[in-house]
């Protein structure tokens, strides 16, 4: 898996660091945080956690909310984008060609080459 950008982790449904968190687990370049798996599970379930507010409609959220997802929301892009550049890296190493990641990117060859290349 690639290299985490960020020194702190978020996780990518809540927006706690892993700090505040009892454990954060990773997947390719997203987090989810043992709370947010409760929350998971209760809703496969089928069940109501009586203790999580309803999520909020992102219209509702004032400037200043919005301001402070900004970081976390970064944070998490940063970490997507380290993930799929190492997987870019993997497949240029095994001789993969810039066409064939182009096609699975759903870009053109050469913006795969321009967005890739390391200088």
């Amino acid at each position: 898996m690639g290299k985490a950008v960020s020194a702190i982790m978020f996780c990518s449904f809540c927006g706690r660091e892993s700090r505040q968190v009892k454990k954060l687990i990773s997947g390719h370049g997203v987090y989810i945080c043992s709370d947010c798996v409760a929350k998971c599970a209760a809703i496969i379930e089928d069940r109501r956690d009586r203790d999580s507010p309803p999520l909020r409609d992102r219209k509702d959220y004032s400037e200043d909310e919005l301001l402070d997802e900004i970081p976390r929301v970064a944070a998490t892009t940063a970490n997507v984008e380290a993930d799929l550049r190492a997987r870019v890296d993997e497949l240029r190493q095994r001789g993969v060609a810039w066409s064939r990641i182009a096609v699975a990117l759903g870009i053109t060859r050469q913006s795969a080459w321009e967005r890739f290349t390391r200088e």
